[in-house]
């Protein structure tokens, strides 16, 4: 258990809160590229408890600026994209994607009054089919070179969904190896040749054990946690026999990420960015080291969930997640579908909008989570000292954070800790795309080739 003052210092995220500052000094996911698509490419964000508005002018250049405009606060989410920026519907004011007054037509011929007006804006990037923003001071960092933003647009696919909780509580379902067990339990296998896009339905690498009987049938895994440059690494053994063992290698990307395999040939390397401190988006790419993802398929698959414009779930607390008692005791574990999304939606809105961590009991399967939390204190101490975070790069390191590695297959008991290695490595060495090795792992494993 922690106290109410560790638990505030630990989830709320506004400009002045010790977390919030740590927050800033990270490019976070502001929009999907899709949803800047069509004839007005205008979106009201709200991005770390600060209302803002994201367009792309006529150059394609996009901006993100203050919501509420410069002269009398009238929302510019309903402005008018013209003459090079946007413009409010009040009375005229015209701003750039820098945020810089253009025009204010009211105003007498002749006046420069539009000079001297700048409404707040930040620096917006487009990356893997996601928009970035800084909202940090100074200079922001360099991207990593990881996988999903090195892989070529063909064989990405980005997607996001809305949550009503604090982003901390949704984050640790994902660095929360045990759960997969009894939450995301299914009674009865399905064919996994069908399980294209869809998590935990496939077989396991090295094996055509379907992951719904691993993850029901051993259910008691071991959890291993190393420290690494970007965050953490999880191992999560489940024995299967004296010579078989199941391995899922998982990674903490901080501050609010992790990056996990979706099958053997795919990983997801999912965000939990903060709206505000009682919600929170997940944003995912899903990174393809074969063929090129099915991106129609992909989007079909999700919007069969998720409501648009704002990627809202059709089956949320409003009409209890869809829950079904005769399904509870006869096909899944929580009696709410087959789409684990919402599994993992219920568990961490059903804890309130912010967790009230005074009152849990933590247990040994929880290792990960409470080495995330020590994690996450000292760097936002670091920060609190002037000090920069882990994963903050500048262009001459941003190569050194590559991968990260990530592997679910079988292999043996004895012998395990190369294995995956091995998995990961042909897997990238196969590749129609040039994908790199981390280096942490490439000495161990020289034997093989990109033939092999």
């Amino acid at each position: 258990m922690m106290s109410q003052e560790q638990n505030d210092l630990i989830t709320r995220i506004g400009p002045n809160d010790p977390c919030g500052k740590l927050m800033r000094q990270y490019w976070q996911p502001a929009a999907l590229v899709d949803e800047l698509q069509g004839e007005r490419p205008v979106r009201p964000v709200r991005l770390l408890g600060e209302n803002l508005v994201l367009f792309r002018d006529e150059q394609g250049r996009y901006g993100l600026i203050d919501r509420h405009c410069a002269h009398r606060g009238a929302d510019l989410a309903f402005g008018r994209l013209e003459h090079g920026g946007l413009r409010c519907s009040f009375h005229g004011w015209l701003f750039d994607v820098t945020g810089q007054c253009l025009d204010t037509p009211a105003e007498p011929k002749g006046s420069n009054l539009c000079a001297n007006i700048r409404q707040r804006s930040y620096p917006v990037v487009e990356k893997s089919g996601i928009i970035w923003a800084y909202l940090g001071e100074g200079a922001p960092p360099a991207f990593p070179e990881i996988d999903c933003f090195t892989a070529p647009a063909s064989h990405t696919f980005a997607f996001k969904g809305h949550m009503e909780c604090n982003w901390l509580q949704a984050l640790e379902v994902g660095i929360d190896p045990a759960h997969a067990s009894y939450l995301h339990r299914f009674f009865e296998d399905e064919d996994t040749s069908t399980a294209y896009g869809k998590q935990f339905r496939g077989a396991s690498a090295g094996s055509e054990l379907p992951m719904t009987r691993i993850l029901r049938e051993y259910d008691r895994p071991i959890i291993n946690v190393e420290h690494t440059e970007y965050g953490l690494r999880l191992i999560t053994l489940r024995e299967i026999d004296a010579e078989r063992t199941h391995v899922r290698v998982t990674n903490q990307l901080f501050p609010h990420g992790f990056v996990i395999p979706m099958s053997t040939e795919m990983t997801i390397t999912q965000w939990h960015v903060p709206v505000d401190d009682e919600n929170c988006y997940w944003y995912a790419i899903f990174t393809s080291y074969a063929a090129p993802v099915d991106k129609e398929k992909m989007r079909e698959q999700r919007l069969a969930l998720y409501e648009l414009p704002d990627y809202t779930s059709r089956k949320n607390k409003r009409n209890d997640y869809g829950f079904d008692p005769h399904e509870q005791l006869s096909a899944t574990y929580t009696g709410m579908g087959h789409d684990i999304n919402v599994h993992d939606q219920w568990a961490v809105e059903s804890m309130g909008p912010i967790q009230d961590r005074t009152r849990e009991h933590l247990g040994q399967s929880d290792k990960a989570i409470v080495q995330y939390r020590r994690l996450l204190r000292a760097e936002i101490d670091k920060v609190a000292r002037g000090e920069r975070p882990i994963l903050f790069l500048d262009n001459d390191t941003a190569r050194s954070i590559q991968g990260p590695a990530t592997m679910d297959g079988i292999g043996p008991s004895q012998g395990w800790e190369l294995y995956w290695m091995e998995v990961d490595v042909k897997r990238r060495r196969g590749a129609p795309w040039a994908v790199a090795v981390p280096k942490e792992i490439a000495g161990k494993v020289t034997h093989l080739t990109a033939a092999e």
